[in-house]
C-alpha cells in the first residue's frame, strides 16, 4: 500500500487560541528580560564583592539596587 502524503492544509484541527498564544509570548518575554536583569545584577554584584574591599553585605545591597533600579526602567 502506498503512503500518500495529505494535499489540504496542514492545519485541520481546532482555530487556533490567539489570545492564549498572545499571553504565553507575553509572559515569555518578561522572563527573558527580568531574568536578564537579575544574572546581570548579580555579576555585577559578584565582581564588586570579590574584587574590591566591600564584602558581602555591601554586594548585597548593590544586587538589591540594581535589581530594583532596573526593575522600574524594565517596566
Amino acid at each position: 500500500m502506498a503512503d500518500h502524503p495529505p494535499a489540504g492544509p496542514v492545519e485541520l484541527g481546532a482555530d487556533m487560541d490567539y489570545a492564549e498564544h498572545d499571553r504565553t509570548y507575553s509572559g515569555f518575554l518578561k522572563l527573558a528580560k527580568y531574568g536578564s536583569l537579575v544574572i546581570i545584577a548579580l555579576l555585577a554584584a559578584m565582581a564588586f564583592g570579590f574584587f574590591t574591599s566591600a564584602g558581602f553585605f555591601s554586594a548585597t545591597v548593590l544586587f538589591v539596587i540594581l535589581c530594583a533600579v532596573g526593575g522600574f526602567i524594565l517596566r
